[in-house]
């Protein structure tokens, strides 16, 4: 079983057979380190599943670039406003590492629809899911001080400091690299 349908079946709740007719609207490509999955401007075409590997999502501003969100395995990467409201997208995907990815284009993830009589359902709770943790990390940013967030992250995603710079985690968590660096050797004492 895929990651993907693993994630569909515990995190959807959807029965088997359902599950490999929804991976079958999905199909694997892989990004080389460098490569972007989705560049921002662009009409976002695809929603892909991180099978394995890291991407970063972020913006690029005058020329600083802030990131938004480290994807690994087990994750959907897309900017979710662009793919559902056929506009461009705001943010860069940017494979970190090789990464293989589960990928469906626009035409087939509304196809789904036609195949799956509650796929409705499911899509909302897809969304609400997205919505959720886009909450969580907003709320994380606006409760927690900047060495809480360090350790929240660092005990949920630990991988991702052996394998992302640390400028972009930092980025990603909110403070510079030398804020980072400085809770990095206070957790280490």
């Amino acid at each position: 079983m895929t990651e993907l349908e693993k994630y569909i079946t515990t995190t959807m709740g959807v029965a088997e057979d359902d599950v490999q007719r929804i991976a079958s609207f999905f199909q694997p490509i892989t990004l080389l380190k460098g490569e972007y999955f989705l560049k921002a401007g662009r009409m976002s075409e695809r929603l892909a599943f991180v099978q394995e590997g890291i991407l970063r999502e972020y913006v690029a501003r005058d020329e600083q670039e802030v990131t938004k969100w480290i994807c690994t395995k087990g994750y959907f990467v897309v900017d979710l406003s662009a793919f559902i409201f056929r506009k461009p997208a705001r943010f860069n995907l940017q494979a970190l590492t090789d990464v293989e990815l589960h990928v469906i284009d626009a035409a087939n993830y509304k196809r789904i629809g036609e195949v799956l009589p509650d796929w409705n359902e499911l899509e909302k709770r897809f969304i609400t899911r997205c919505f959720s943790a886009l909450e969580d990390r907003v709320l994380m940013h606006l409760s927690m001080t900047a060495a809480e967030r360090y350790d929240l992250v660092f005990a949920q995603r630990r991988e991702l400091f052996n394998h992302v710079p640390l400028h972009y985690l930092a980025s990603m968590l909110g403070m510079t690299p030398e804020t980072l660096s400085r809770l990095r050797a206070r957790a280490a004492t």
